[in-house]
């Protein structure tokens, strides 16, 4: 395995992003979950079974060969972990809002190889499986309880707590020595990266797994027509201004709304409450003030996401839609700038399925 460690890294590579094709389409299929619950059960044999393989080597006992087999399966369970969460958590967030979570996803992403001496330590492994535990269970328990919210948040939480107190469990029973020797600091990882999650939640930084944003624009009007939406924009918008998300400006008469529009993917399993936050900077206070919230209820299943529009009238100045959550968690966010004129701007109807 040493001499063909380069080798088997490159084939392991090329697997796994296939792998991630096939498994990590959307975060509700059956298959996603039997690959997250299948590195599950990788660490919790793969961890404990090396560090009582240590523990009897200690005592004198010689190592068997098939030793070396354990780093790499904790090392593999917990990449397809880090490499599935930044398929889904990237997908859900809003870089400008979400990019502390995401900085450390891509950390241990590259991290997970580059300290790869590091998986058999007993510590290293086992705080990184409570992150992936909790991580994990941030979008698998909305899933079974068809809802989102703080206390289903803090039920993540709790589940993930249970599972990882149950794998300390197993340790202490395998590798009594060496668990002795580094409880506290397992411990006191654990409660570092429960304190992280937890402070990335409660201040709006977690993506909003497991909705994601399909599109989102900001129109002169949206209407529905059946099976459809349809909108009028501008005509003089470029296609960067509209597809790649950049703020644009808004021609407006006096006394004219603007309409936000959005399609949010939501798991099959799940309802939920969704919010069109309108807030305008004021330049005076130099801050952004909400003018008005609209909230509407999405159900899941659709793959081009539930869609849903909002409208308010708009003033001279900058302005950004929030869509989010009823507990505030960014979904997406529309930036856009108002300019009032006299004449209405060339107009084009467009369709936004």
């Amino acid at each position: 395995m040493q001499r063909y460690e380069r080798h088997i890294s490159a084939a392991a590579t090329i697997v796994g992003a296939v792998f991630d094709q096939i498994f990590f389409a959307r975060v509700d299929l059956v298959r996603t979950h039997y690959a997250f619950l299948t590195y599950v059960a990788v660490c919790f044999v793969s961890i404990p079974v090396l560090h009582w393989i240590e523990a009897r080597a200690e005592r004198g006992i010689p190592r068997p060969r098939f030793r070396a087999v354990f780093p790499i399966a904790t090392q593999f369970a917990l990449g397809g972990f880090w490499s599935g969460f930044l398929v889904f958590y990237g997908r859900s967030a809003v870089i400008s809002a979400s990019w502390p979570f995401l900085l450390v996803l891509v950390a241990m992403f590259f991290g997970n190889e580059i300290l790869k001496k590091y998986h058999e330590r007993l510590v290293f492994t086992s705080v990184l499986f409570f992150f992936a535990l909790y991580s994990y269970a941030i979008f698998a328990i909305p899933l079974l309880t068809g809802t989102m919210g703080t206390w289903v948040f803090l039920l993540s939480g709790a589940v993930a707590i249970v599972v990882f107190w149950v794998f300390v469990l197993v340790l202490r029973l395998v590798a009594r020595e060496r668990f002795r020797a580094d409880v506290w600091r397992i411990r006191a990882g654990a409660l570092f990266v429960l304190g992280l999650i937890n402070l990335f939640y409660f201040t709006n930084i977690l993506p909003p797994l497991p909705l994601s944003a399909k599109a989102a624009g900001i129109y002169h009007s949206v209407w529905r027509v059946p099976g459809d939406y349809l909108a009028t924009a501008e005509t003089d918008h470029s296609l960067l201004d509209r597809y790649l998300g950049l703020a644009p400006t808004m021609h407006v008469v006096s006394g004219e709304s603007l309409y936000a529009y959005s399609e949010i993917f939501a798991p099959t399993t799940l309802s939920t409450t969704i919010v069109h936050r309108w807030q305008w900077y004021d330049p005076s206070a130099k801050k952004w003030v909400t003018k008005t919230a609209i909230t509407y209820p999405i159900v899941g299943g659709r793959d081009g996401g539930y869609r849903g529009y909002s409208a308010t009238l708009a003033q001279p100045g900058k302005w950004r839609v929030n869509v989010e959550t009823i507990g505030g968690l960014l979904i997406a966010r529309i930036p856009f700038t108002v300019e009032e004129v006299q004449l209405p701007p060339p107009e084009e109807t467009i369709n936004l399925d």
